[in-house]
């Protein structure tokens, strides 16, 4: 790795070299992305992100957090103020500040196909306790552990919180959330993805045995897609950072992408370069080195 004036050679050639395809959107994840460890977004990168959009270039937050979670880029979002929560469940709109967030798309967890997943994976991994992300609300079931940074809004089983009669029925789901006290968190990833199949799609982003289980095809790299067809931007032409597995088929998707420097292996080997580590700016180096036309 070099110093954070530069960036990496890529691990693998783009299908279109770098030169010939100028950027046209930068999407970037947030946690250990764009976020430095401490979830504040420096100087360096608030100036990066402002000239990218100065120069004509779309940015796209997106991230695995919900909306009610955005405030801490709701600062920084220049001209179009759009993200891409959920891993791809929700397009929202943040221009109206905190707390006054818009959902501009919404990609559901069919209930019938969480409901299934829930089973599956009790079956599969005795001992998961799950928790139910909705547009506005976030239920769990009494055993999940405090993970997050709110309180929940109802304690039930999972099973009676995705029930068609149940209060917030009429609420779209837009991931389940999966905890294991003790399994590894890949291995416990693999286990998921074999045992629930096509129903639903499940990645994860946490350090921890913490999977996030969305609609069958619901990824940051599909809403990403539909959002770029809807602007006639082709995948070659976007610039993705990420750091966890939930960033792979983003990563993958754009025609040049970056692993940030503390990424997960399957992140270093999915992405067409490296960048420095969240905590050294890894997204505003490339940015500026985008701009100065030198990658």
């Amino acid at each position: 790795m070099r110093d954070n004036e530069r960036v990496t050679s890529a691990i693998r050639e783009p299908e279109t070299p770098a030169a010939a395809t100028p950027p046209r959107l930068i999407a970037t994840d947030l946690d250990g992305t764009l976020l430095r460890d401490d979830k504040s977004v420096s100087p360096r990168t608030v100036a990066a992100l402002a000239a990218a959009e100065e120069a004509g270039i779309e940015v796209f937050f997106v991230t695995g957090r919900p909306a009610r979670w955005m405030d801490v880029v709701s600062d920084h979002v220049h001209g179009h103020g759009l993200a891409i929560c959920g891993n791809g469940a929700a397009v929202v709109d943040l221009h109206g500040g905190p707390g006054a967030h818009r959902f501009v798309k919404v990609r559901e967890l069919p209930r019938d196909n969480a409901l299934d997943a829930v089973g599956l994976l009790r079956d599969a991994a005795p001992g998961t306790v799950y928790a139910v992300e909705q547009t506005y609300g976030f239920h769990q079931e009494p055993a999940y552990p405090k993970l997050h940074m709110e309180v929940p809004d109802d304690l039930a089983p999972a099973e009676d919180l995705l029930a068609d009669d149940s209060p917030t029925a009429a609420e779209p789901v837009l991931k389940i959330l999966a905890y294991h006290p003790e399994m590894e968190p890949d291995a416990f990833l693999t286990l998921a993805r074999l045992a629930i199949g096509d129903r639903a799609n499940v990645t994860r982003s946490s350090p921890s045995a913490l999977l996030e289980i969305s609609g069958p095809g619901v990824s940051k790299a599909s809403t990403l897609a539909l959002c770029c067809a809807e602007r006639g931007i082709s995948h070659e032409e976007v610039v993705a950072f990420g750091d966890m597995p939930n960033d792979v088929e983003m990563l993958t998707w754009a025609g040049r992408s970056y692993a940030m420097g503390n990424a997960h292996p399957d992140v270093l080997a999915a992405a067409s370069g490296r960048t420095v580590a969240n905590n050294d700016d890894g997204v505003a180096v490339v940015i500026e080195q985008l701009l100065n036309g030198r990658v």
